[in-house]
């Protein structure tokens, strides 16, 4: 499991999200002393809001190295944010954070 910064933050109504995944995505497609590295990337990740969910995305290996995702979200202080990914190998991440 990779490490998840979640940092939502509420203000007038909307809930500012920032997020950072700590995780390879590799293409597959490098190579280091002539061997191609696996392939090891994020394929889907879903972000609720108050178990609601509000983004669902497909994402692909063109995405860099520990991607960072910021977006907005209508809400208060106080409201749950959870951000969960599925890995290309099977692997999955979560976390949980209230808005402050």
């Amino acid at each position: 499991m990779a490490k998840i910064k979640l940092r939502p933050k509420a203000r007038k109504g909307i809930i500012s999200v920032k997020a950072l995944i700590k995780h390879p995505m590799e293409t597959g497609l490098r190579k280091v002393r002539g061997k191609l590295v696996p392939a090891h990337h994020i394929q889907h990740m879903v972000v609720s809001h108050n178990n609601n969910v509000v983004i669902d995305a497909d994402i692909g290996s063109a995405v860099s190295r520990d991607p960072y995702f910021k977006f907005k979200v209508p809400g208060k202080k106080g409201d749950m944010i959870e951000l969960k990914y599925k890995d290309n190998l099977g692997k999955t991440g979560s976390k949980t954070a209230k808005s402050k």
